[in-house]
């Protein structure tokens, strides 16, 4: 058993050592997550940008300088957004989430939106985090 468990032990560290984090010039990101910056963000205020290369797929990180964050695919498709302690930009949340965050929570606002495995994550600036399906139906309170 100690010998099966070792074997397997070694496989997970040799795939996690095949995922590789690089700093990237900002040209370097897919159009469609340019896009998104260039719409919402002030892209002369980025701090750097990474690409994360795992097995099966890779993601972009683009930092600011206030620390906020965006992640996209590599597809260039935005997975998450985190603006700390002031407001995601409307735009970037699917209407049927700000309409339920207005109507339950009216004096808070979304500081962060992504997915998180297989379901969407809004977090409040009270702290709250609220659990969305793929259809962005609520789903729960995470606090």
């Amino acid at each position: 058993m100690k010998k099966y468990f070792s074997v397997v032990l070694m496989a997970l560290c040799s795939l996690t050592a095949c995922a590789k984090e690089q700093v990237i010039a900002y040209d370097q990101v897919p159009e469609p997550a340019k896009a998104i910056v260039a719409a919402h963000f002030d892209a002369s205020q980025i701090a750097y940008v990474t690409l994360d290369r795992g097995l099966l797929d890779a993601d972009y990180d683009v930092k600011f300088n206030d620390g906020r964050s965006l992640e996209f695919n590599k597809a260039g498709e935005l997975i998450k957004v985190d603006c700390h302690q002031t407001e995601v930009p409307s735009a970037l949340i699917p209407e049927q989430v700000r309409a339920y965050v207005k109507a339950n929570f009216p004096n808070a606002f979304i500081t962060e939106w992504g997915k998180d495995d297989r379901r969407w994550k809004a977090e409040l600036n009270s702290g709250l985090e609220l659990e969305f399906n793929s259809n962005y139906e609520f789903v729960r309170i995470d606090d």
